[in-house]
């Protein structure tokens, strides 16, 4: 979902041992999951207690940019980096599954089926508009590549299972992974009053921002943010959508074995299916089949919301917005061209559909 930063070691001081070890020990911190868990978690109930104030806004969104403000106005030290990734990957998976305990097992099953021409549809679209803006801004195929299914399908989960295939180059992956979460975060702020400014129903804004927002965080935090039944919807069509990263993966190794001959690429199918989604369905089910207390369900919601709040504001702590000023206008140019023809032809889809 997000480029993974690297945690840097200390380097080795005269005495051969690394440089935190000489330092005094009021100072001396070694990188820890706990100090990036606490950081998340604390500024998530920050956000949390700010989003039941403002419910307009809400609190997914105020993580995202209170961990952005964090982040790039008193920055975040070396200490933190493996609580931070972890929140943004793992928690975000458990807060997922924690949502399955709140949806049926046949809302699940209609709603990712009754979505199945929208995804479709946005996906083609993605891809073909990829491609003609690409060779309009003459930008590597590379890059037009990872910008379309990071798009099209989940974001910086998509690029990552895609790029051992085709083998960009570092700066590549870098620079459409960091395209695609800018336009997470706009997304974000703008889907849910472009919605309510358009009148759409729950049903219509969910399916709209699950079809049309990149990442699975972002879709979740934008359709919660526009009301309860909207994330609901949101997230199960997202995760319909996220499993067409397989089909795909398999389509562009079998396309680049087509161009080079002799290449041997080969597709791992356990490495790129998203195995949360089965957890999410798993959860579901319990929780259709009775298994579940009652009482159990008001908190694991709770907690469900919580845990997206908290990863969400670890997302905006990972984000460097200096990083992505450096990436250039033609990609983001790109990014932009790709997300608004998706947008626009979910939104189109929905109105012949009457889905709105």
């Amino acid at each position: 979902m997000l480029p993974i930063s690297a945690v840097p070691h200390p380097l080795p001081s005269a005495s051969g041992r690394p440089a935190a070890q000489t330092q005094s020990r009021g100072s001396s911190r070694t990188p820890s999951l706990w100090y990036g868990l606490l950081l998340a978690g604390g500024l998530g109930l920050v956000a949390w207690w700010l989003g039941a104030r403002f419910p307009l806004i809400g609190g997914p969104v105020f993580g995202i940019l209170l961990g952005m403000v964090w982040r790039n106005v008193l920055g975040l030290s070396p200490i933190f980096t493996p609580g931070v990734v972890f929140s943004s990957r793992q928690v975000l998976k458990w807060s997922i599954i924690g949502l399955g305990f709140g949806l049926s097992f046949g809302q699940v099953l209609k709603t990712g089926a009754s979505s199945l021409a929208v995804t479709l549809i946005t996906l083609s679209v993605a891809f073909l508009s990829a491609w003609l803006l690409g060779r309009w801004l003459k930008l590597g195929s590379h890059l037009c590549t990872l910008i379309g299914v990071g798009t099209a399908i989940c974001g910086g989960s998509a690029i990552a299972a895609v790029a051992p295939i085709i083998k960009p180059d570092d700066h590549e992956t870098a620079l459409s992974i960091s395209t695609i979460f800018l336009f997470n975060v706009v997304a974000v702020l703008l889907f849910p009053p472009l919605g309510h400014w358009m009148g759409l129903s729950d049903h219509g804004f969910g399916l709209w921002a699950g079809t049309a927002i990149n990442d699975t965080s972002s879709v979740v935090a934008a359709g919660y943010s526009y009301s309860v039944a909207a994330g609901d919807i949101a997230t199960i069509v997202k995760l319909t959508r996220a499993t067409l990263i397989i089909p795909i993966c398999i389509v562009i190794a079998f396309w680049v074995a087509w161009r080079n001959q002799h290449s041997e690429t080969r597709v791992s199918l356990a490495s790129i299916f998203p195995w949360f989604i089965l957890w999410f369905l798993a959860a579901s089910a319990t929780r259709s089949l009775g298994l579940i207390p009652e009482v159990l369900l008001g908190p694991l919601h709770l907690l469900s919301q919580f845990l997206i709040i908290m990863a969400l504001t670890a997302i905006g702590l990972s984000s460097d917005l200096r990083r992505m000023a450096l990436a250039g206008v033609r990609p983001l140019l790109l990014g932009l061209g790709v997300w608004t023809a998706v947008s626009i032809s979910s939104l189109i889809v929905q109105l012949l559909m009457g889905s709105l």
